[in-house]
């Protein structure tokens, strides 16, 4: 059964309304006929084409430092090799594409690059800079120190890519209706129920906003804030030039110098030429409004800003000398919607059958087709099918409804699009902004501050650093930003005893009659247990992939606490309500991070420490590992878990935040005597490598089980009524595993993985890196990944590449400190 149609040819009903003609909706308009949905109507305000999908470059390249997006682009390039060969081909040319490096950085990069190519099978190779002038004789070799070329990636003319996806739709029985203006979205008790446009009113069970630059604005209409920003994006196209091929023959592969913030690309027998200012400009958005994208801004481009363009018309006749006399034949200004963290937009907003694709942040056109069939699956399944948490759109906090921190965070991700991201590296827009009440004493105290979901966190205490290490620097790019204060602040977790802020964490409040049973049907470990337990469980999608890994704590007959990660609370939140709304649960699910401060005390001498402040029995027998209790400390009354990510004897203090800074200074002054320091994330990141702790976002994700992860100690198989993912889980159980995450060691210290590092043994890539680090106490370099059977025996020798060098190591034991877990028991 397809859409019906009203009179004047606009449907009055469909399953599902896509908004937006682009190469968004277009894409996932192809993908959903392709399976098998046939009410679906694709709607555009004006023309197919006529937002940014017609102005846009039309570069595809599929390698990204994100697996997920590489595996995207992957999906696009086989798509448009198809296409190519339908009855609508979207002049598909297979070009293959250069990068090069014009700084010995740079160089670094790109064979960092080269090992994740070697992780995805991308035919990625080194090239010299000899090799890369030979394959674009125009560029100038002068200052390139090499660069890499990978033949599959290609260009595309995105307006015939998006009526090549539209025919495809078209001929799966989507209704196609251009000049349809959406003027509202109905929305009833949280469910989306239509839309209302310029031609009548269309119920619809589901709407997908792709409305590129109008996005922010369609989301508005549903009550929803869409934080992205469509930003000045120019680039030129010269007329013939000498030198270029001849109509007909193999054409140029595309270039980038992202040292010299420029690309190029052949364009008949002339160059596209285009790169990102430094000085950024956003089309109508600023630090008090909205971006308000007029009314008649259809098929329209944006004046000429040849003053901003200088540095980069500038900078591309260093690279191809011929770009200084070139005639250019005309200078594209279109606005392209970018986010703050330059990730898609995806998924389904709070508003259940309400989504959004948007946010393509320029490299739309290389993600489109993994983009379409993503969000076609998880329409049709309702949930996606890859990890894409980073994309979500519920992943952004309610600071990101000011149009001004917005603002500030799009700027700074555009003018920083070809910056090496180093690790350790922090943002700077936009802060400081979420602040603890200790704040204060941290800056006085020689705090240097990391970023996260905007609350400023420590990283280390450079006046840690006099006591330190500087001999456990490690090689390369991991040394960074390093300091010997964190040898210092994991030291004393493990001697003597430390204090974290971790008033960021954060913290998910579930309340009501059903939220017992509620809580027990989201996580895999029973956690309706008596009133003060702690249970550590993962909450799983159906697949039995872990959506979430936290930790429950019940506080009363019908009221628990979930305790989550910083940058996770905001999506957590969001899929809690939705899984509550969908089993018709009555619980309230509030974010409280705000509300308290949660400082961790750990170390053998933390019992020590809390003892002169509290007449609280903390010994083992009255106050258990994994419990909680309301205790008063000194003065100030608060919530004590005896939990730990450090692997040390210990609590965290939960405490409302007006007592905040009397509990850390009344801390501070009580742990003197017992050699307390005072630490950062750095020495918690050492810390849980050590004793194997996993990270939710790189050792696990909706991808990864907990019996790969190691984690099946938390699955209660018997618990009464099941959970969500039982099915899938149990499945995999009898199937036997085939991967697990392992613990690795190299041999050379000082040789430190940073992530996605390829992992091979006897010659053969059985995998890569998902995290690691430096551990203190053991002394080495400390890896985890996921290998296959035949390679996670203890002892199996292996091969890490960092930065082109294969580092020997070994698979370990999981633990590498107390196994026993003696110590956080003491």
């Amino acid at each position: 059964m397809s859409a019906e149609p009203a009179g004047d040819g606009v449907p009055s009903r469909a399953r599902i309304v896509i908004i937006g003609g682009g190469i968004g909706g277009a894409s996932i308009a192809y993908h959903l006929a392709g399976m098998g949905e046939h009410e679906v109507v694709l709607l555009d305000r004006d023309e197919l084409t006529s937002g940014s999908t017609f102005h846009s470059a039309g570069l595809v390249g599929q390698l990204r430092s994100d697996p997920t997006l590489t595996r995207m682009n992957m999906y696009s390039v086989d798509l448009y090799r198809e296409l190519q060969r339908s009855q609508a081909p979207p002049s598909w040319v297979e070009s293959g594409s250069i990068r090069l490096a014009s700084s010995p950085a740079r160089l670094q990069e790109l064979r960092r690059q080269l090992a994740w190519a070697r992780v995805f099978g991308l035919p990625m190779e080194e090239i010299s800079t000899a090799k890369a002038l030979e394959m674009f004789p125009l560029m100038s070799a002068e200052g390139v120190l090499g660069g890499v070329y990978l033949p599959s990636d290609g260009q595309i003319d995105p307006s015939q890519l998006c009526y090549s996806l539209a025919a495809g739709a078209r001929a799966g029985g989507v209704v196609i209706a251009q000049h349809t203006r959406v003027l509202g979205i109905d929305v009833d008790r949280g469910r989306v129920t239509g839309v209302r446009t310029d031609r009548g009113s269309i119920e619809a069970e589901i709407v997908v906003n792709c409305g590129g630059i109008h996005a922010a604005e369609i989301g508005r209409l549903a009550g929803i804030r869409i934080p992205l920003v469509p930003m000045s994006h120019q680039y030129v196209v010269t007329e013939p030039m000498a030198g270029m091929p001849e109509p007909g023959g193999q054409i140029l592969p595309s270039l980038r110098d992202p040292d010299l913030l420029v690309y190029y690309r052949q364009e008949g027998r002339g160059l596209l030429m285009g790169g990102y200012e430094r000085n950024a400009l956003p089309f109508t958005a600023d630090l008090t409004h909205y971006d308000a994208v007029p009314s008649d801004f259809n098929a329209k481009l944006l004046p000429d800003d040849w003053e901003r363009f200088a540095e980069i018309a500038d900078n591309s006749a260093i690279r191809v000398p011929a770009m200084a006399d070139a005639r250019i034949r005309r200078l594209i200004n279109g606005p392209e919607a970018f986010t703050p963290d330059n990730e898609f937009c995806l998924g389904q907003t709070e508003i259940d059958g309400f989504f959004v694709s948007a946010g393509f942040c320029a490299h739309g056109i290389a993600g489109a087709g993994g983009v379409g069939r993503l969000m076609a699956e998880w329409i049709v399944s309702g949930e996606p099918s890859m990890e894409v948490a980073h994309m979500d759109i519920n992943r952004f906090g309610r600071q990101y409804s000011s149009p001004s921190y917005t603002l500030k965070r799009v700027l700074e991700n555009y003018q920083t699009y070809y910056d090496i991201k180093y690790p350790g590296d922090e943002r700077l827009a936009a802060r400081p902004l979420r602040r603890s009440p200790a704040f204060g004493w941290h800056t006085e105290h020689g705090a240097v501050f990391g970023e996260k979901s905007g609350w400023e966190r420590v990283n280390f205490y450079g006046g840690n650093a006099a006591g330190g290490d500087p001999g456990t620097k490690p090689n390369g790019w991991a040394g960074h930003h390093f300091s010997p204060a964190v040898s210092v602040e994991h030291r004393a977790a493990r001697e003597a005893v430390a204090m974290f802020d971790e008033s960021s964490f954060a913290k998910i409040s579930v309340t009501g009659p059903d939220a017992a049973g509620f809580l027990e049907w989201v996580c895999d470990n029973k956690v309706a247990r008596g009133v003060g337990r702690v249970t550590y469980t993962q909450m799983l999608n159906r697949r039995g992939g872990i959506e979430a890994d936290v930790t429950v704590t019940r506080l009363g007959p019908e009221s628990f606490w979930v305790v989550t990660g910083t940058a996770f609370g905001s999506r957590d939140g969001a899929w809690l309500r939705r899984q509550a709304r969908a089993g018709g649960y009555d619980v309230q699910v509030t974010d409280v991070t705000g509300q308290y401060v949660c400082f961790a005390v750990w170390g053998p001498r933390a019992r020590d420490l809390l003892a002169q402040l509290t007449p609280a029995d903390l010994s083992g027998r009255a106050f258990g590992f994994m419990t909680s209790q309301e205790i008063p400390v000194g003065d100030i009354p608060l919530r004590a878990q005896r939990v730990t990510f450090v692997g040390e004897l210990g609590w965290e203090l939960y405490a409302p935040v007006e007592y905040g800074a009397a509990l850390w200074e009344l801390l501070w002054a009580a742990g003197e005597q017992f050699g307390v320091v005072a630490a950062g994330y750095r020495a918690i990141e050492s810390l849980r490598l050590e004793k194997a702790y996993r990270v939710w976002g790189s050792d696990v994700t909706g991808e990864t089980d907990p019996l790969a992860a190691g984690l099946g100690f938390c699955i209660d198989w018997d618990k009464p009524g099941g959970f969500l993912g039982l099915e899938a889980l149990s499945v995999r159980r009898d199937a036997g595993l085939t991967r697990k995450l392992c613990c690795l060691t190299l041999d050379d210290p000082a040789m430190v993985v940073l992530g996605g590092e390829p992992v091979r043994v006897a010659g053969h890539l059985v995998g890569r890196v998902t995290s690691g680090g430096f551990g203190y106490t053991v002394g080495k370099s400390i890896a985890f990944a996921y290998l296959p059977s035949g390679a996670w025996a203890p002892g199996t020798q292996l091969e890490v590449d960092i930065f082109g060098e294969w580092v020997g190591g070994l698979v370990a034991d999981d633990v590498l400190y107390d196994p026993s877990g003696a110590q956080i028991r003491a």
